[in-house]
C-alpha cells in the first residue's frame, strides 16, 4: 500500500533504483517545494564541503556536479564495496539539511515557516528520490556533464560555466583546486 503524505496532493510513485557498481548515475534532487534554499554563498559552500565529505566517506566516484538555488545535479558512481548510492546520498542530504536548518533556527529565520510541513517538521529537501537515470554510453556521459555545467549559464546566473563557483566546471577547465575533487570517467 502506498503511504500518504499530507503535503503531496497526488500519490507518489515508488521509484525503483538500478543499483550496482560500474554504472554512472545522473541524479537531480530539489529543495523543499522547489524553494531557493541553497541560494546563499555560505550554504553553497556547505553543500560543496559535505559533498566532498560524502565522496571521501563512502568512496563515491563523483564525475560532475552543480548546486543551483533550488536544486542540484550529480553525476556519480558507487564504488565497491558500496554498490549503491542510497546511503551516500541519504547521508549527504541529511547533513546539508540538518546543518542549514540548525543555523536558521539559531537566528529564527522567517524561512522556517515556509519549510515546516503539516506535521510540524522542517524539511530541506523535497521528498522522494528525485530524478535518477543510469548513463550507459560515453556520449550520454558527455551530454550529462555538459548539461550540468551549462545549468547556471542557462539560468542567467553567470556568462560561462567556469564562472559558477559551485560546480565541477572549473575542474574540467583545468583548475584542479576546486571545491570538490572529481573522478572523471572520460
Amino acid at each position: 500500500m502506498q503511504p500518504e503524505y499530507p503535503d503531496t496532493p497526488t500519490p507518489r510513485k515508488k521509484m525503483k533504483r538500478v543499483e550496482g557498481a560500474n554504472k554512472a548515475r545522473y541524479l537531480t534532487f530539489s529543495c523543499y517545494k522547489r524553494l531557493p534554499l541553497l541560494d546563499n554563498p555560505d550554504i553553497y559552500d556547505l553543500f560543496a564541503e559535505r559533498l566532498g565529505a560524502a565522496r571521501e566517506r563512502f568512496g563515491l566516484r563523483l564525475i560532475a556536479w552543480v548546486a543551483m538555488p533550488e536544486h542540484a545535479h550529480l553525476l556519480a558512481m558507487p564504488e565497491p564495496p558500496e554498490p549503491s548510492l542510497v546511503q551516500p546520498l541519504w547521508w549527504f542530504k541529511r547533513e546539508v539539511g540538518r546543518r542549514v536548518i540548525a543555523r536558521w533556527r539559531e537566528i529564527d529565520a522567517p524561512i522556517l515557516q515556509r519549510i515546516t510541513d503539516s506535521r510540524g517538521r522542517c524539511r530541506y529537501w523535497q521528498r522522494g528520490g528525485g530524478y535518477d537515470r543510469v548513463l550507459r554510453t560515453d556520449e550520454a556521459l558527455r551530454s550529462a556533464i555538459r548539461y550540468i555545467h551549462e545549468n547556471p549559464v542557462r539560468r542567467g546566473l553567470v556568462g560561462r560555466p567556469e564562472e559558477w563557483a559551485w560546480s565541477s566546471a572549473r575542474w574540467y577547465r583545468g583548475e584542479r583546486e576546486g571545491r570538490v575533487a572529481i573522478d572523471p570517467l572520460l
